[in-house]
């Protein structure tokens, strides 16, 4: 599975991509927004720094205007998959920029047969918000495992499964057993799956008993 970092902080990506955990970007509005800085910079600075998409949110939501900013973002570098909403604009879009062999990244997906839309429409990434699904008393995952059941029936739907709205490590896990292809994670996230007390008390105990050892390599 890969992992995508769910951010627009440039400098959160700069301090995790030498993890080699770092396999693309998504941002959206909001992160944008949080981050104070003019959407452009922001997006040219993280193609420059990771290999893999980085996904960039049109801003409306009528095809016509939805269209033309998906293109001038397209332009801007070919890492950039463009997220649409799923909406019959958002797929209308989809449609035709996967045609031009864009990477399209269809959001707020909710259900499994908006992700069979989504696949339909040529969706490179179609992105279940498991995290909002647990929000209404629903278990998010296993909205990904009936979008798995469904993608693994048809060999045509080359959508990638990304789980989307990732609170914490369980999530990372359950997303992974259920067969999604990638996860977003927020860098706060990302940072408490090495994370274990037995690790850091085993590590504690190690440097301790070579330290009385008095001997170095």
């Amino acid at each position: 599975m890969e992992f995508f970092l769910d951010t627009a902080d440039v400098n959160e990506v700069k301090e995790l991509i030498d993890t080699g955990f770092v396999d693309g970007i998504t941002t959206n509005p909001t992160l944008i927004a949080r981050s104070g800085r003019q959407w452009k910079d922001v997006v040219k600075e993280m193609c420059a720094i990771v290999e893999g998409p980085v996904s960039v949110e049109v801003a409306s939501l009528d095809y016509e205007t939805m269209i033309q900013e998906a293109r001038r973002l397209a332009d801007i570098n070919e890492k950039i998959a463009i997220k649409v909403p799923l909406t019959p604009a958002g797929l209308r879009v989809c449609k035709e920029l996967s045609t031009d062999d864009i990477m399209v990244n269809v959001t707020l997906c909710f259900t499994p047969v908006q992700a069979l839309l989504a696949a339909k429409a040529g969706a490179t990434f179609v992105s279940p918000f498991v995290g909002r699904m647990d929000d209404i008393g629903h278990d998010g995952m296993d909205l990904i495992k009936d979008i798995r059941v469904i993608y693994e029936n048809y060999a045509g739907l080359g959508a990638n499964i990304l789980a989307a709205s990732i609170r914490h490590p369980l999530h990372v896990l359950q997303a992974a057993k259920a067969g999604a292809d990638v996860a977003t994670i927020p860098p706060s996230v990302l940072r408490q799956l090495y994370k274990h007390p037995l690790t850091d008390r085993g590590i504690d105990a190690f440097v301790k008993d070579w330290e009385s050892t008095g001997q170095k390599i």
